[in-house]
């Protein structure tokens, strides 16, 4: 299990580097790169997208998981579990001026609570890493995600590091069931669902570049409807 292990002690590197260092790192820097790591994300998912095979499986997969999770009110939830998270870290370590609302912090947070713990990178790379052993996709995560958390724990705080919690229960929790998960695979699946990641990246992306709002938490059931409705539409539909 070394890729999510790496991934969570990059994470956990990244996150107390920044809030230690918080206004000692210029504005300007602290300004930009969010649109860098906004445009990565979008990159990233972009490339993922560009594996799909039945984009009409995808779409729909998109639209139900979406609709399941607007439904479940799952970014609320979601929220509200932040929001104690912050209060929990601001009790313990007394936290710097960030200059950032309850609100603007809490969309923020669930942003980057996406790109950590959910992306299709690392969701696909436990998958991959349990079944043949290769690590070079959570590696590659995790070089992102040191510099990325580091940027943002300058506003965010110690509460950031929190996030390699769940982070490393996911990839973990995946990378214990590949060996069982991946045999009812094929790749037309794995590619369908990666897709299905890729969009959900793009939307992450424009949200933590701040160009649009995308309730990118609602979006994730979608990864679970993937590989299932990807199965179905070629059962059924194709000839």
């Amino acid at each position: 299990m070394l890729g999510p292990i790496v991934n969570g002690a990059s994470l956990v590197t990244g996150s107390l580097s920044g809030a230690f260092l918080g206004d000692k790192i210029s504005e300007n820097l602290r300004t930009k790169m969010p649109l860098c790591f906004g445009l990565a994300s979008m990159g990233l998912g972009i490339a993922m997208v560009g594996k799909v095979k039945y984009l009409p499986a995808v779409i729909l997969a998109l639209l139900v998981g979406t609709a399941l999770g607007e439904l479940c009110h799952l970014e609320d939830a979601i929220t509200r579990l932040a929001g104690r998270t912050r209060g929990v870290i601001d009790r313990i370590i007394k936290p710097a001026d960030s200059g950032l609302s309850q609100e603007e912090f809490l969309g923020k947070f669930v942003a980057i609570l996406v790109l950590f713990c959910a992306s299709g990178t690392g969701i696909f790379g436990a998958m991959n890493e349990g079944m043949t052993g290769d690590t070079t996709l959570l590696m590659v995560k995790s070089i992102l995600d040191l510099f990325t958390a580091a940027i943002f724990a300058t506003a965010l705080g110690y509460s950031v590091a929190t996030l390699a919690i769940p982070q490393f229960l996911i990839q973990g929790s995946l990378f214990l069931m590949a060996a069982r998960l991946m045999p009812l695979t094929n790749p037309v699946m794995i590619a369908d669902f990666s897709a299905c990641g890729g969009l959900i990246m793009v939307a992450t992306g424009f949200r933590i570049a701040g160009i649009k709002h995308f309730s990118v938490a609602n979006m994730l059931p979608a990864l679970f409807l993937a590989m299932p409705v990807s199965a179905l539409w070629v059962r059924f539909m194709v000839h």
